[in-house]
């Protein structure tokens, strides 16, 4: 008896390979899938703006690098004495407005540089539901923890997500002629909008997705959403809160991306740097002792080796703590 559905995912016509650079933008997932590709030394920027859910602040980050923009304290806000911006996730929020824009501006130029040169512009879309400020209809990335009250909630349509994205996309191409367009669907459930509303708003996110994939050659689409809810289909695979997909889930969804989406080539050197990852977490029992000793000394000539082989890869950092 099969109690288990799972299903082939095709691999990237044009894989992910190490020499790439890599912007990462979206849901909270997308962090997760960032952090794995940084532990493992990939070139990446994940999430300049923060964290951000629909599509259209996605975009909106987006548009905001290609026209160079410069974040003022006019873009600010304040509440509960905390200077806040409608566009950016509260990591960015400080007590004063001075902090806020240093912190914006930072991150602001390090992405405009980084969509320049990219390789991969990775999406990770997380809900078509949108909030939207009463007073002035403006859409906001992050509500800010500001009252309910004040926002109208509204879900985006099919054609206005696939129009916001054409017209970014269009802008994108012409800047930087290289760049190819990874879309995901986050598997987080976001029940907060009611069971209902979160299936209504992935199918309004994965159909607007497919129209885009099936029109650009240079768009491509990795089924996170479709390998947590349907391959996995299990509430043992998410935290506590139900909502989120666990460390096994996470884990099991880059396995998928590391043998779908990277190279031949590159998923070599990865398995290296994870096994050196590896070897770095090991806490000894005695680290004073022979054998560890000469454990330090076969993985610090494995990083050199590795930097020889790979003079891009930033690896000092694991070199220096077995030396």
């Amino acid at each position: 008896m099969q109690f288990h559905l799972s299903f082939p995912v095709a691999p990237l016509s044009d894989a992910i390979q190490y020499d790439h650079e890599l912007l990462l933008m979206g849901s909270c997932f997308a962090e997760e899938i960032g952090e794995k590709l940084a532990e493992h030394r990939f070139n990446t920027l994940v999430n300049p703006h923060g964290i951000l859910y629909n599509p259209l602040s996605i975009t909106k980050a987006l548009t905001s690098y290609l026209d160079g923009k410069v974040y003022t304290k006019e873009d600010l806000f304040l509440h509960n004495d905390t200077w806040h911006s409608w566009d950016h996730h509260s990591r960015f929020s400080g007590l004063t407005p001075e902090a806020t824009l240093q912190n914006i501006r930072q991150m602001q130029a390090a992405a405009t540089q980084a969509m320049e040169k990219a390789d991969w512009l990775v999406l990770t879309l997380g809900s078509a539901h949108a909030y939207v400020l009463k007073e002035n209809n403006r859409l906001v990335g992050n509500c800010h923890k500001v009252p309910a009250g004040n926002f109208y909630k509204r879900l985006l349509t099919v054609d206005e997500i696939v129009t916001a994205l054409d017209n970014m996309m269009h802008r994108l191409f012409f800047r930087n002629r290289k760049i190819n367009i990874l879309f995901t669907v986050s598997p987080v459930r976001y029940i907060r909008d009611g069971v209902v509303e979160n299936n209504l708003s992935k199918a309004v996110l994965l159909q607007a997705v497919h129209h885009l994939v099936n029109k650009f050659n240079r768009l491509f689409y990795f089924p996170a959403y479709e390998l947590v809810i349907d391959d996995l289909r299990d509430y043992r695979f998410y935290k506590e809160d139900l909502v989120h997909p666990n460390e096994l889930a996470i884990n099991y969804v880059w396995e998928q991306v590391v043998k779908t989406a990277i190279s031949a080539g590159s998923q070599e050197l990865l398995h290296s740097i994870a096994d050196i990852n590896r070897a770095a977490r090991h806490r000894p029992f005695n680290p004073e002792s022979a054998a560890h000793q000469q454990f330090r000394r076969l993985y610090a000539t494995k990083v050199q080796q590795l930097m020889t082989a790979h003079p891009g890869l930033q690896l000092e950092d694991l070199l220096q703590q077995f030396q």
